[in-house]
């Protein structure tokens, strides 16, 4: 599997946890820290899709630029 698809992926399931843990918890004080942590996973995750997504146009292979006509 290529770099960048496994890199996306991980970042789609760390936001996906990330949603769950925050919406899922109650508010109860001993649960707000989970509350807390989802954010940060998910944030975390919204980075770790992005780097992917940049991984991939790096990567790319584009042909070199030629004689343009000229």
């Amino acid at each position: 599997m290529r770099t960048e698809l496994v890199v996306l992926l991980a970042g789609l399931a760390m936001f996906a946890s990330g949603l769950i843990m925050f919406y899922s918890v109650g508010t109860d004080l001993p649960l707000r820290w989970v509350k807390h942590v989802g954010t940060f996973v998910g944030i975390g995750g919204i980075g770790v899709v992005l780097a992917g997504i940049l991984l991939y146009l790096i990567s790319k292979n584009e042909p070199p630029i030629s004689d343009l006509g000229v």
